[in-house]
């Protein structure tokens, strides 16, 4: 079998995939714009042969190397970086060079957050209210149907960078001067808690695993408040979540990939469909799974990609939790009392690339248990401040 991997440096944690299916028995072929010698030493030896461009947003750069990779190697069974960003890109290789996956005529409803809503309405659930807003008319009409407050996002976008909470006219101003250049989806807000559904489905569209995660506070709040985050993956997830996520996995026809739906959780108990990204949650989650059901996804995925069929996951045995630390706060424990009050829960720990940094800290831990409020007393513990700070 014959890989291509776009970027497949990036997130640090991703070089698991290459190791795992060159392991599997795959031709590992990566392309990116780093030079080879600053690839990790463990990626550079397994990768199969490694095609670097000078700019990896010139498309024809890449058809040049996949042209490569085929002359050298015959045809290319598959092609993934795992990256929301690269997403259209791959899509347009896969097309251009008939490799299976995501193409270029089933993209738009896992790109843009106005056509998730048309799916998640098809399937029966019900979004928030919203739509694309063009002018500040169809923006005050929205406002009038919906009430403030009002969020505002990239109807294409990954994360929580230039998303507007609108709670006024003040607001209502101050996004529009921005003089956006690409289209917004404006939604009603919602209260509730933002939650995950999380997995790997089989290509016959079965989850291979679930998981579920919970949040300290909103992403969106970390980013724009730059405050300190935690978030853990649930041992058990609620049926009626488990009965939206598999509509949802149902509805966009997911197939031999990574899933990260999200979802708001309403305090009245009703889980409503907010976005859907047919790739890996970010950071270091795909660690957690592992740690969750004592296995290894990238190891799990990598014998489907190779052999077309997963094996089998076992129950979920712990909650796994991560809690992020940002530089410029003084916390109460230096790294290394972190390091030995909880060594017992503490399951590893690494610096996070500075990209991720104002969403989930410049440093993360990793701690499970088989108990969730341990956890959350030591998460606690590892972000109090020196000083009353408040958020």
């Amino acid at each position: 079998m014959n890989s291509v991997f776009l970027s497949p440096h990036f997130p640090p944690n991703f070089l698991n995939f290459s190791v795992q299916l060159k392991r599997a028995g795959a031709k590992v072929l990566g392309i990116a714009d780093e030079p080879y010698e600053s690839l990790h030493p463990e990626l550079r030896e397994n990768l199969t042969e490694y095609y670097r461009v000078s700019n990896m947003h010139d498309y024809d750069e890449l058809v040049r190397a996949l042209g490569y990779f085929t002359h050298h190697y015959g045809k290319l069974d598959h092609l993934d970086s795992h990256n929301e960003y690269w997403l259209e890109t791959e899509a347009r290789l896969r097309t251009d060079f008939n490799i299976g996956g995501i193409k270029c005529d089933n993209i738009d409803a896992i790109k843009h957050k106005s056509e998730m809503k048309r799916v998640f309405l098809e399937c029966g659930l019900k979004p928030a209210r919203g739509r694309v807003c063009h002018s500040r008319e169809e923006l005050l009409a929205l406002i009038e149907e919906v009430g403030y407050p009002v969020v505002a996002k990239p109807d294409v976008g990954v994360g929580a960078a230039k998303t507007f909470k609108i709670k006024n006219e003040r607001d209502v101003e101050h996004y529009l001067e921005e003089n956006l250049d690409v289209d917004y989806i404006v939604e009603e807000f919602v209260s509730g808690q933002i939650i995950t559904y999380d997995g790997l489905a089989d290509f016959d569209g079965n989850a291979v695993f679930t998981s579920s995660l919970r949040y300290s506070r909103g992403v969106m709040d970390a980013v724009n408040e730059d405050s300190d985050i935690y978030y853990y993956a649930v041992r058990e997830i609620e049926p009626e979540l488990d009965d939206a996520g598999q509509a949802v996995l149902r509805a966009f026809d997911v197939r031999g990939r990574f899933f990260h739906f999200e979802f708001f959780l309403t305090s009245s108990g009703t889980f409503i469909p907010l976005e859907v990204n047919i790739r890996p949650p970010g950071g270091l989650t795909l660690n957690m799974f592992n740690y969750v059901f004592d296995f290894d996804c990238y190891n799990t995925w990598a014998q489907m990609i190779v052999s077309g069929t997963a094996p089998p996951v076992g129950p979920r045995l712990y909650y796994c939790m991560y809690v992020g630390r940002k530089n410029r706060i003084s916390y109460a424990l230096s790294h290394s009392r972190v390091l030995e009050k909880f060594r017992t829960l503490i399951v590893h720990h690494e610096r996070i690339n500075s990209i991720f940094a104002a969403a989930i800290g410049n440093y993360g831990y990793l701690l499970r248990h088989p108990e969730l409020e341990p956890l959350i007393e030591a998460a606690e513990a590892i972000q109090k401040r020196e000083t009353n700070e408040v958020f």
